[in-house]
This record gives C-alpha cells, structure tokens and sequence, in this order.
C-alpha cells in the first residue's frame, strides 16, 4: 500500500509540479515531463494549465497560504487522492503547518464524511515521514478550547433544536456537543481559516443549502468579500464550474446583506 501510494504521488508530481514551477522535493520545474504526458492525451489541457492554472496561483485575492487550504479542503471533501501529495505538500511550503493541515482532516471528517478524512490521513502520513514531521507537530487530541460565545451558540442551538429536535434528536445534540462545543474551538486552527476551509468544501460537494450560514460565519470570523469571492474563482477550477455557478446566487445573497 505503501509502495502504491509513492507510485501515484510520484505520478502525479510529473505531471501538476509546473503549477506552481517548483518540485516539492528537488526544487526544479518538472516541464518537460508535464509537456509530454499532456500532449499525449490532452494538448489544449496543457495548455490551459500552463496558463490560467498557473495564472490562478498568482492573483492577489488570496494568499498562497490561502489558496493552499481551499483546494486541500475541496480535495479532501471530493476524495481526489491522486492529487492529495502534491497539494499537502504545496500547501506546507505555502506556509501552512503540519498542525493545521492535520487540524483540517480532522474538521473535514465532521462536514466530508469520516472516510474521506481517512483517505486524506493516508496520504499526509506518507507526506509527514517524507518531510520529518512528528507527532510533536500535531495537535493534541484533547486542547485547551477556545472561549465560547455563550449568547451566539445559545441562539443557534435553540433554532436548531426547535427546526429539528423531533427530527433527529441525535444529530441536534452532536451538532451542539461536538460541533460546536468541541470541534470550532480546537485552537490548531483560527475560526477564520475554519470557516475557511467548511465554506470550501461545501462548495466544493455542493451542498448549496449549507452555505449561507457557513459563507456569513466565515465573514464574521474575518474573510472579507473579496477573499470570499476569490474562493469561488479558485474553487472553480478545483471543484467544476457547476459547483461554483451553484454558489454563487447564494453567495450573492450573502454579500448584499452584509455591510462593506
């Protein structure tokens, strides 16, 4: 298993490491080979790569660092493996921690799906033994938490528990347990890059109906509108036009209500 998952990050390394001009390893641009796979198979993808792919990398909207956790985030909520070693290991040289990205499996497993979240810890081990990284570079399984807003988490649980306590009386009560209680306020991540990372998953699986709630909690934690819209620019590429087109009319909504 080993052996097979070194043989596809290897792979795939050949053929995405031009995106950004770098190998994660070597340091040096693997062009060439890229150039070669892709005309093989689909010239005008190579070339859309080397230029509006490329180009996305580049624009001022959102930082490297940014830009690392949404498409990790849309990976790991659409399952994409193969191109899992490649983006963690970008996104550590974008300045992401080991931490963070380890905390971001772990959030991911609550709003992807548990076996989603383990197929990405399958491929960051490989990537963590690669890179030295140990466990006293993870987060503790059981943090100090972070301060609470009692008033704010006392609204929501009461909506919920009133829209939906009949319902499923079990998912009401893990939502406000583990959720709310315990998961949004691991300190391995700010609630900023949380919110983040939810928004950008959901998105990315298209569950519009989530969004709203999500993309206005994602701003009171600090992303701006221009971030929030650069997120969609960047997921359009990593998770298909339709999911984005599918956002934005909720995403719209949002933003009007808001202040500048």
């Amino acid at each position: 298993m080993k052996l097979m998952t070194v043989m596809i990050a290897a792979l795939f390394l050949f053929s995405t490491s031009w995106a950004q001009g770098q190998h994660t390893q070597s340091g040096r641009t693997e062009s060439m080979q890229t150039a070669s796979n892709f005309t093989k198979v689909a010239p005008a993808l190579e070339k859309y790569a080397r230029g509006p792919l490329a180009e996305l990398w580049k624009r001022p909207g959102l930082t490297p660092r940014d830009r690392s956790l949404v498409t990790i985030a849309a990976l790991i909520a659409r399952n994409q493996t193969v191109e899992m070693p490649y983006y963690f290991d970008l996104a550590l040289n974008n300045g992401v921690k080991a931490s963070e990205l380890s905390e971001v499996i772990t959030h991911l497993a609550f709003y992807s799906g548990w076996s989603n979240a383990a197929s990405a810890v399958a491929i960051a081990k490989d990537v963590f033994e690669r890179r030295g990284i140990g466990p006293d570079q993870l987060p503790p399984a059981s943090p100090e938490l972070l301060p609470l807003n009692e008033d704010a988490e006392a609204d929501r649980a009461a909506r919920v528990e009133q829209d939906f306590g009949k319902v499923a009386a079990g998912v009401v009560q893990y939502t406000t347990d583990l959720l709310f209680r315990d998961l949004w306020l691991r300190p391995a991540l700010t609630p900023r890059d949380r919110s983040l990372v939810t928004v950008s998953a959901l998105i990315a699986s298209g569950q519009v109906a989530q969004i709203t709630y999500h993309l206005n909690r994602a701003m009171a934690n600090g992303l701006t509108k221009s971030q929030a819209s650069e997120v969609l620019t960047q997921l359009a590429f990593y998770a298909g036009w339709p999911n984005v087109f599918s956002a934005l009319p909720v995403a719209k909504a949002v933003f009007e209500k808001r202040p500048d």
